[in-house]
């Protein structure tokens, strides 16, 4: 079904309220070095977030490569570790897969379809598929809220495939079922510390700007929503926690927001630190196609 606005107003509030003024989270100019910042952020725990974050479900990938009628190349930017790129590979012929962090890209799977590439930002990869013909699919797995996305849909419009092309953008947050609860409390302590783009995350995407055309897999303002199932042990969890940049940016700043005893209390909801279990990711998705001009 269509998501609907995030509930907790007052945490979307309270992220609003910590934005430096150098920042515009609506895709407006951002501080000269944003994409080194982003890069900064993620590389730190680069090995920690290939081995703690979730996978995304097949039949998301089977939908999107039924939405164009040619598989020829793929895009998938912000590729961090290449969770999705190996996903679009299964359906694609070839996926040129980008990101800013050298050290993400270290960790990402190998595949015979994907070819990783380091970029010093999102839109630079245009040259290296622009000279390989037409895009027929462009992916952005939780990272979308992150880049210049004017400057980033632009080239979107330029490299896809006219007509047929198609663009999906996806993320997830901290909405973890069955365990919403005790995710939510820790979101609360981390929200001083995360990056103000980081707000489109956090409201689901449903304020995220998509200038596209439609095509029955979310819209702008309407993102579908998506369960990403995964089996996660306990230390998975923290492993996971421990790679929001969030959690980063607090440590740098002197603040374990992961401390033993907000871990030992986490472990006695969760059910035991041997306890395996299956959660679903609550993700977001727009898709569309570049609107006739």
């Amino acid at each position: 079904g269509i998501l609907t606005p995030h509930p907790s107003h007052q945490l979307c509030h309270l992220l609003r309220s910590n934005r430096h003024d150098n920042f515009r989270v609506n895709g407006g100019p951002f501080l000269p070095d944003r994409d080194q910042i982003m890069a900064g952020l993620f590389s730190k725990q680069a090995a920690l977030y290939a081995a703690s974050r979730p996978t995304y479900p097949k039949d998301l990938f089977a939908k999107l490569a039924a939405l164009t009628p040619r598989h020829g190349l793929a895009w998938d930017v912000g590729t961090g570790s290449g969770q999705a790129a190996i996903g679009v590979a299964e359906h694609y012929d070839s996926v040129v897969a980008t990101d800013v962090s050298a050290e993400q890209l270290q960790h990402a799977a190998p595949h015979p379809k994907v070819r990783y590439l380091h970029t010093p930002d999102a839109t630079s990869g245009e040259v290296l598929v622009a000279a390989q013909g037409g895009v027929d699919l462009i992916t952005v797995a939780e990272a979308a809220h992150w880049f210049d996305l004017p400057a980033f849909y632009g080239v979107a419009r330029r490299v896809l495939r006219r007509p047929g092309g198609v663009i999906a953008v996806w993320g997830y947050n901290y909405r973890i079922s069955p365990v919403e609860d005790m995710m939510m409390r820790f979101f609360r302590t981390t929200v001083p510390y995360w990056d103000p783009r980081a707000l489109h995350a956090m409201d689901g995407y449903v304020n995220l700007p998509f200038p596209f055309e439609d095509i029955g897999l979310g819209r702008e303002g309407g993102p579908i929503s998506l369960d990403m199932e995964h089996e996660m042990s306990f230390q998975g969890l923290v492993g996971m926690l421990s790679s929001w940049s969030a959690v980063t940016t607090a440590k740098q700043q002197g603040v374990d927001l992961l401390s033993e005893p907000v871990v030992k209390e986490m472990e006695q909801e969760w059910g035991g630190p041997s306890l395996v279990r299956t959660v679903a990711f609550k993700a977001f998705l727009l898709a569309g196609t570049p609107r006739v001009e």
